[in-house]
């Protein structure tokens, strides 16, 4: 991967070999669990959180069914203990990234999904109420 600071759109490949073949240059890396690009935006990172989380998020909806509800608490632990983390991971590096309004939207829909269960209120209901009814802080002011 190449990192630069030139704002010009075109693409220079990079000849580099490594044991007389051809490396192959890529646009994004994965280190240490946080997805960077060459211009260090970390959309892919938070894409790939929000989709993460929400594949979790839907396994714990299945448990959730008319018939068998979880409580609150036991929805608000699962939430606290294993979908808050891999949303925060690595917070610090990506941090600035949260100052355009499409990363934030992301990160607004995962939590959305999930205070809908723990409220148990209807698609209509508001973002702001559906925190305050379900207790939960806004991921985005959490960070």
């Amino acid at each position: 991967m190449v990192v630069s600071r030139r704002r010009r759109n075109e693409r220079k490949e990079i000849n580099v070999f490594f044991n007389y073949k051809r490396v192959k240059q890529v646009n994004t890396i994965k280190h240490l669990g946080i997805i960077m690009d060459t211009k260090f935006k970390f959309r892919e990172h938070l894409t790939y959180a929000a989709e993460k989380c929400t594949k979790l998020m839907i396994s714990f909806c299945k448990s959730t069914k008319i018939t068998w509800v979880l409580r609150h608490t036991v929805l608000k632990m699962l939430y606290e203990g294993a979908i808050l983390p891999l949303l925060l991971y690595g917070a610090p590096v990506w941090i600035d990234a949260m100052k355009y309004t499409c990363n934030i939207r992301k990160y607004i829909r995962v939590l959305r999904k999930i205070n809908l269960r723990f409220a148990k209120a209807f698609l209509t209901t508001s973002n702001e109420t559906l925190c305050i009814v379900a207790d939960t802080t806004p991921t985005y002011l959490k960070l």
